[in-house]
């Protein structure tokens, strides 16, 4: 215990372990919460275009002089909200997301040729530099958690209710078409939050990774949810303390805990399907 304290309080001298820690903290809570629902509702294919579009967006507010974090979220939420009015077949949406995904990523490029000054924000955006967090950073990530998490808040019981049973829900009423819409502008905001520290190539890192193991250990919704955000926070936190060690970038060692909790909790679990463990609420709406 005085071993890990000495450690914990050597990290914490300096001001950019500090910043790292708070955003990675703010960016991990969000992520565990939305990508919980994310992998339940099998949209994590979305999820990870959105990121990819946010790079266009990133790369042309840098282009007209906008500050790139606002051209992520705008990108972002415009394209979460076209997606969920693409209505739920799958198969039609998967396809023109995938073509709007290559789209995206080409007029980054493109914004990218015309501003080559922006390469190294480039990289940082592609790979994720959380050690360059600075605290007006810390405190735009804070009111976007805040945003994103009271959105969740106000449809998370029509949510809970498309995802777990979208028939019986269509025949109550509920509105699948706009609780789609607003769940995937809310994913935008978290993917927003999420790159600042894995970057866009990484983002499942804490998207994914987290709900999708946190969903084959438990069957319980809300215990779920909070392995869900636990695991993110505990992968985000510990791949910092890693990276600082051992001078390994910040995103691998996240993408890498990641990968291994997941995969380990598959062989804990070799039987189990995610999607149809979560237990039904009692009354979900």
């Amino acid at each position: 215990m005085t071993i890990l304290l000495t450690i914990v309080n050597a990290m914490l001298e300096y001001d950019f372990m500090r910043n790292a820690f708070a955003a990675a903290g703010v960016a991990a809570l969000v992520s565990g919460l939305v990508g919980y629902f994310l992998v339940l509702r099998g949209q994590t294919f979305a999820g990870h275009a959105l990121g990819h579009i946010g790079f266009a967006g990133a790369t042309g507010a840098v282009l007209i002089g906008v500050p790139s974090v606002w051209g992520l979220v705008g990108l972002t939420v415009a394209a979460g909200i076209g997606m969920g009015m693409m209505g739920e077949r799958v198969s039609d949406r998967d396809v023109a997301i995938g073509v709007v995904l290559a789209l995206s990523l080409g007029f980054g490029l493109l914004f990218l040729h015309y501003y080559t000054s922006f390469a190294a924000q480039a990289t940082s955006l592609l790979f994720g530099n959380v050690l360059a967090v600075d605290r007006p950073t810390i405190a735009v990530l804070a009111g976007l958690g805040l945003v994103t998490v009271a959105a969740l808040a106000a449809i998370m019981r029509p949510l809970i209710f498309a995802s777990l049973q979208p028939e019986l829900a269509e025949a109550k009423g509920v509105p699948l078409r706009f609780v789609s819409t607003a769940f995937l502008a809310v994913v935008a905001l978290a993917v927003s939050e999420s790159v600042q520290i894995v970057g866009i190539l990484l983002v499942f890192s804490l998207m994914v990774g987290p709900p999708a193991t946190a969903q084959r250990l438990v069957g319980g919704l809300w215990s779920g949810i909070a392995l869900s955000v636990g695991l993110a926070l505990a992968e985000a936190w510990v791949g910092i303390a890693i990276a600082y060690y051992t001078d390994w970038p910040v995103s691998f060692c996240i993408a890498l805990l990641s990968a291994l909790a997941y995969f380990v909790s598959r062989g804990w679990a070799p039987h189990r399907s995610p999607n149809a463990l979560v237990q039904v609420p009692r009354e979900p709406v």
